[in-house]
């Protein structure tokens, strides 16, 4: 299990508020804030891997196909929560690569959403339980 991961974005302000909208509908809940970092925490300090941003040392643009972060995935309960956090991001004007669908490439029930964040990190958010 990763305990955490740490992402530089280019404008720390601007990272916040698009993070403290998107963050519930992915199972994440604000951790803590300074003036020099954020993060996030599975809702109601659950196990599982926290999120920390950071301002970046030397601002440049991100390219996810580079080497680095290529893409960051959150796990959902249901296939209802891949639709919701779907919504939250075409709401906040998100850059949609893959609408809510299954992958059959990856299992049967890959059920998934694929978007980018306003610095270009790609975020997905994936159920792996049948349809109810």
């Amino acid at each position: 299990m990763i305990d955490h991961i740490g992402l530089n974005v280019p404008d720390l302000d601007a990272a916040k508020k698009y993070y403290d909208a998107i963050m519930p509908s992915l199972g994440m809940e604000e951790f803590f804030v300074t003036t020099e970092e954020f993060s996030y925490q599975p809702v109601g300090g659950k196990p599982g891997t926290h999120i920390f941003f950071y301002a970046a040392p030397s601002p440049n643009e991100y390219v996810r196909k580079h080497v680095g972060l290529q893409h960051l995935a959150f796990r959902a309960r249901t296939r209802e929560q891949v639709d919701a956090a779907h919504a939250t991001a075409v709401r906040l004007g998100s850059d949609v690569l893959f609408p809510p669908q299954l992958f059959p490439k990856y299992h049967a029930n890959y059920h998934a959403s694929f978007w980018f964040d306003p610095h270009g990190f790609l975020l997905e958010i994936v159920c792996h339980k049948p349809a109810t």
